[in-house]
């Protein structure tokens, strides 16, 4: 593994939309991404070297009710245990910030609930069902 720097830091526009697409998110547009970014709760970024190659975001109203988002890792630096420490400094945020009753939520894909699992996350079946709209 590369020596690389986690920290919270606003992510930039360009590299947030970057990230997203190298990683086979969704497209925002840009509007969506000024206004996204700008209501973040809590935004980290990982660093190897001089290159942003990770980023994660926790959004909602900080106590009631919040969601794990845009976690994601440049496809050619995966399996190297970053996306393990953006979760970390996330999960510290969360255990340190938010009210114990506060509800906090996900939506994975592919083989990402294996690492959600290792910071305490479960699946919400039988007990409530996800459910979403695209706009």
């Amino acid at each position: 593994m590369k020596a690389f720097t986690i920290k919270q830091a606003p992510i930039p526009i360009d590299i947030y939309q970057d990230l997203r697409n190298r990683c086979g998110l969704s497209d925002k547009t840009e509007q969506a991404c000024i206004i996204g970014l700008r209501n973040s709760l809590y935004t980290v970024i990982l660093e190897v070297g001089e290159s942003i190659v990770g980023m994660g975001r926790l959004v909602g109203d900080g106590g009631c009710f919040c969601q794990v988002v845009d976690i994601c890792v440049l496809p050619e630096h995966q399996g190297n245990g970053y996306g393990k420490a953006i979760m970390a400094q996330i999960s510290k945020y969360i255990n340190k910030h938010l009210p114990s009753s506060c509800s906090v939520s996900l939506l994975t894909d592919r083989d990402a609930p294996i690492l959600y699992k290792k910071f305490g996350f479960q699946d919400t079946l039988p007990i409530t069902k996800g459910m979403y709209i695209k706009t």
